[in-house]
């Protein structure tokens, strides 16, 4: 299972351009997932590009909520590659030109060991890759509390990772048990995970490559 920071705040590969906003390809199972889509077209499709990620082998797109940083490259990548289907939260409205678009409200099956958590405080859904060491969780930006998305994860087992914007999030001692931490882009205590956490911690960026 590989996932692929695509668009970060921050650039990890040389030669990749970072802007506001999160992206990342993830390869797993049957399924080649283009999570969120940042928030310029060109950036996203350039990036990819220099990392030789192919978008037409995106089958599946994964909105975690409607804020543009994290959906404002959709249009440009659906007019590379619209047989995709789109699974995005209830909340998020006008999704065009996809082959398929499933809106979220409940926790779902997207395909096999990958789960949505589901749209939770009317928001945000969380990826879940279920693996051999445990639960790959991947967030855009913990809008509705890594509390609430680690409980909404567990129904499937036992969170092993997290990647992705943490927000202001502080509450550090709830990250003890995990054993992968990425926090990326919207991300406001970077330093203090690392700091606290430096065994567990994986610098994000556009160009980072976790393979798990």
């Amino acid at each position: 299972m590989v996932i692929k920071i695509v668009y970060d705040n921050t650039v990890y590969q040389k030669g990749l351009k970072s802007d506001w906003g999160f992206a990342a390809v993830i390869e797993a199972f049957d399924k080649n997932i283009l999570f969120d889509s940042g928030a310029d077209g060109k950036i996203l499709l350039d990036n990819m590009r220099q990392m030789n990620i192919d978008p037409k082998s995106i089958d599946t797109i994964f909105l975690s909520h409607h804020h543009f940083d994290h959906t404002g490259g959709l249009a440009s990548f659906l007019g590379v590659n619209s047989d995709v289907k789109v699974y995005a939260p209830n909340s998020l409205r006008g999704v065009k030109n996809a082959a398929k678009v499933v809106r979220v409200k409940d926790s779902i099956q997207i395909g096999k060991h990958l789960f949505s958590t589901g749209e939770l405080a009317g928001i945000e859904q969380s990826l879940i890759i279920k693996t051999e060491n445990g639960l790959i969780i991947i967030v855009g930006c913990s809008h509705s509390g890594i509390e609430n998305i680690l409980a909404a994860a567990s129904q499937f087992g036992c969170p092993f990772a997290l990647i992705g914007g943490f927000h202001g999030f502080n509450n550090f001692p709830v990250l003890a048990n995990l054993q992968l931490i990425c926090p990326t882009h919207c991300t406001k205590h970077i330093e203090e995970l690392r700091n606290i956490y430096p065994s567990k911690f994986t610098e994000g960026g556009a160009g980072r490559i976790i393979e798990i």
